[in-house]
């Protein structure tokens, strides 16, 4: 049995980062894709798949999935380019990358409400003054933030 380390990664790790940010992209655009959404996507395209196979692909254990029809079944149902899931390249499709930083954004977003809502009873002045520090902390960290595939663990 290999053991999976940083030179020998588990076989479908690969395959379950681009799943899983796929995923995300998703959700980034208000679509939270269940596993009943995939199964019946990919039942119509003529290549099923089970919730254990769904969760092996997402988790990266179990044998990698390698048919051809399936991968392009798979990527045609998050409408990405039938190569993001077929090849070993680790680049992100534009529209995955957008998305991404959207979510990103909307997560700092929802911080900055919470602060604001937390902070009931300040005056407006003081509200403001710390509208503006989390504005320019979250304003730093977008500056200073390396990309998304270095971020990933990826040079």
């Amino acid at each position: 049995m290999t053991i999976p380390s940083a030179e020998n990664p588990r076989p479908g790790a690969a395959m379950a980062r681009k799943l899983n940010l796929l995923l995300d992209a998703a959700e980034a655009e208000g679509k939270k894709v269940s596993f009943n959404d995939v199964r019946d996507a990919m039942a119509r395209a003529g290549t099923p798949i089970s919730r254990a196979r769904w969760h092996y692909m997402r988790t990266g254990t179990g044998s990698p999935v390698k048919k051809p029809e399936f991968l392009q079944n798979l990527a045609e149902f998050f409408g990405v380019h039938r190569d993001y899931l077929l090849e070993d390249d680790e680049d992100l499709p534009p529209r995955v990358e957008a998305q991404l930083e959207l979510l990103a954004t909307m997560r700092a977003k929802k911080v900055r409400n919470f602060a604001a809502r937390q902070l009931d009873g300040l005056s407006p002045e003081t509200l403001l003054q710390i509208r503006d520090l989390i504005d320019e902390q979250l304003s730093e960290t977008d500056t200073n933030k390396a990309p998304i595939n270095s971020a990933a663990g990826n040079p």
